[in-house]
């Protein structure tokens, strides 16, 4: 039970809200651009692994979807041994839903990484372990989640190793997460693709950026809505 006082001041705050909040930083309905073609689906069959025997699993007693679908879309990135004391990297990743941020992470990794390519990898296993949660919790909120999540990523080897069924991994320190999002691409929960750095919003959650036009751009991309409002 809640302790006394406490419905009251969540009242307080959804009245607050409900008169100060701009609605429209919640959740933008427009849909984005996506290219088809870099997410193009691979064939499974191929691999070695037995990755196409899984399929994405659902929960059990979900209650039944209503409403409209939406698109779900990550940017993630990696600063290698950005720690100049530990040499520890950090991972950072954005999530929008539509048109609207609905969750980013910025946090150093447990583990020094000899390369980039183990620091990148880490990001995106963390990434692809959020967006399992949060497509759960939104089934069992009734939300129709249908389709993959767009994941975007300014690594190649990564996506190589993630994307193409005929790779094989090299370094067997990223075996567990080179399976697990190996075993979400093939069950169809999430695709990658490459992104330019220079359009990579996640940069924001990874860097110390200096103020200028990279800066700039990827704050107005990450927050449109508040530069659209003010014109």
């Amino acid at each position: 039970m809640p302790r006394f006082g406490h419905l009251e001041q969540v009242l307080n705050i959804f009245g607050y809200l409900k008169k100060h909040h701009n609605a429209e930083l919640v959740f933008d309905p427009n849909y984005p651009e996506i290219d088809k073609a870099a997410f193009a689906r691979k064939d499974w069959s191929t691999s070695e692994f037995g990755h196409l025997e899984g399929k994405e699993m659902l929960p059990p007693k979900a209650p039944k979807p209503r409403g409209r679908g939406f698109i779900t879309r990550a940017k993630v990135d990696a600063d290698h041994a950005a720690n100049i004391v530990t040499r520890r990297s950090r991972s950072g990743f954005c999530v929008y839903i539509n048109c609207a941020p609905v969750y980013w992470f910025s946090k150093k990794q447990t583990s020094v990484e000899t390369s980039s390519f183990g620091s990148e990898f880490c990001a995106m296993k963390l990434c692809c372990e959020y967006l399992r949660g949060l497509r759960y919790k939104l089934r069992m909120m009734g939300i129709p989640v249908e389709g993959p999540v767009f994941i975007y990523g300014d690594n190649q080897s990564v996506l190589a190793n993630t994307t193409i069924p005929e790779s094989q991994l090299k370094k067997k320190s990223q075996s567990i997460a080179y399976h697990f999002i190996r075993e979400g691409v093939a069950r169809d929960e999430w695709r990658t693709a490459y992104v330019n750095t220079h359009d990579n919003e996640s940069d924001l959650f990874t860097k110390l950026l200096p103020s200028g036009p990279k800066r700039e751009g990827f704050v107005r991309r990450f927050l449109h809505h508040i530069f659209r409002s003010k014109g």
